[in-house]
């Protein structure tokens, strides 16, 4: 089989390793032995190595021992870092953007620029501040905190901070913006808008898309959407592939916008290739425009890529050879569900000590459920620890509808899963904001 590299160690690496290794041979650079990621390494008679990924030497040298031909990459700092524009100057083909093509991540000024000349009617009112005069003059148009201090660059998708959700009371949000401008040079404060956030997901050779099925997240930490914004404490999608506020029309025109996105991107020479994501709010005077990201969500690839029909790698190969369309793209009409599994303490407060649990993985699947693992590694047969103070693993299920796919998880968690982790118990309620 052909060699593919994967670099990254997060849930989205377990959800992709599994997927690569259905047809190719799977080779990793990691930074701790990702238990999902060494399985799928494993079954695919692949080989890893434990070492920094973002050590382009390194990435290099295991290129060239292990004759490696393809790579894949869909870690926002990766992207930013250059490893997909190494692994291009190698020869190797690619699915992910250039260090160029992820700009439009990793500078949100940059993303907003693009869609003002393509979409205008579709931004946000917001001002891209550069020094604490001008910060100081945006504040003075606010009465209260109705606004949004989003930082420049990336943020692991923790960044974006709301007022009267993030922060209380004007001088909060000063604080925050002024925090952000000291560490970038530049922030961006936009207008707070009433309507429903949701996400779209392309997949894109460079020239044309494929939408995968929409997604819901559940960014908070606790119950009620409650808490402090994480990387996100669940996922989910619908059979018909949209959510019950959207409608066809509505994924159409972001879909429009992405492609035309896409499209300039690639204007001078192919930049981007892999996924764009795209953040969007439906309001009362139609869709607007949050953010770009160059690449897969986490959790949302562990819904879009549990529900592909078309095996993945065919997948890969379509968008490296400029092939991909719907009908070699294809989607299954199921319900898809993902549930979080954290420390207790996790986004609430620091905890320096690693978080040692039990977990069994056999009991869980045997109930229907898949785990993919994080930020954990294995010590033995059902004990893991945490490698840092993020989302320790997810379990994912599919039903034919939401109340089955629930059901399957909550049910799979129970008794399987060490009381001293936590998770939000109210998965699959969408709330009205």
């Amino acid at each position: 089989m052909k060699k593919c590299l994967l670099l990254g160690n997060g849930g989205r690496e377990a959800v992709l390793a599994e997927n690569i290794s259905k047809g190719f041979s799977l080779y990793c650079v990691l930074p701790y032995e990702n238990p999902s990621i060494v399985e799928y390494v494993e079954k695919s008679n692949g080989k890893y190595i434990v070492g920094d990924p973002f050590n382009k030497e390194l990435v290099e040298k295991f290129i060239k021992d292990e004759e490696i031909e393809y790579a894949l990459i869909s870690s926002d700092n990766l992207l930013q870092d250059g490893l997909i524009d190494l692994a291009k100057s190698m020869g190797l083909k690619t699915f992910g953007p250039t260090s160029q093509g992820s700009k439009i991540e990793w500078s949100k000024s940059y993303a907003l620029e693009i869609v003002e000349k393509l979409a205008p009617e579709m931004i946000i009112k917001n001002r891209r501040v550069t020094s604490e005069e001008e910060l100081e003059e945006v504040m003075n148009l606010y009465n209260d905190d109705n606004f949004v201090v989003k930082p420049e660059g990336l943020t692991g998708g923790k960044g974006v901070k709301v007022g009267g959700v993030h922060f209380k009371g004007k001088q909060e949000g000063y604080d925050y913006a002024l925090s952000c401008l000291k560490d970038s040079g530049k922030v961006i404060v936009q207008d707070k808008v009433e309507g429903r956030e949701f996400t779209v997901t392309a997949l894109t050779d460079g020239e044309n898309l494929v939408i995968t099925p929409t997604t819901f997240d559940y960014p908070y930490r606790l119950d009620g959407d409650k808490g402090p914004g994480t990387g996100g404490m669940g996922t989910l999608s619908f059979d018909n592939g949209l959510l019950p506020f959207l409608n066809k029309e509505d994924i159409e025109e972001c879909s429009a916008l992405m492609k035309k996105v896409i499209r300039y991107l690639n204007k001078d020479s192919m930049e981007f290739n892999g996924v764009l994501y795209g953040g969007f709010f439906k309001c009362k005077d139609g869709i607007k425009f949050i953010e770009f990201n160059a690449r897969f969500g986490d959790p949302e690839s562990l819904n879009i890529l549990n529900s592909l029909e078309t095996p993945f790698p065919e997948v890969i190969k379509h968008v490296i050879n400029k092939t991909l369309t719907p009908e070699n793209c294809i989607f299954k009409n199921i319900y898809t569900f993902t549930i979080y599994i954290v420390s207790k303490d996790y986004a609430i407060r620091a905890n320096k000590e690693a978080c040692i649990f039990n977990l069994n993985k056999k009991a869980i699947e045997e109930k229907g459920a898949k785990v993919y693992f994080a930020n954990a590694k294995k010590i033995d047969e059902h004990k893991y620890t945490s490698v840092s103070n993020s989302r320790l693993f997810a379990i994912v299920t599919t039903g034919k509808s939401l109340e089955e796919a629930r059901d399957i998880a909550y049910n799979a968690i129970e008794g399987n899963v060490d009381t001293i982790l936590d998770y939000r118990k109210d998965i699959g309620i969408i709330y009205e904001h």
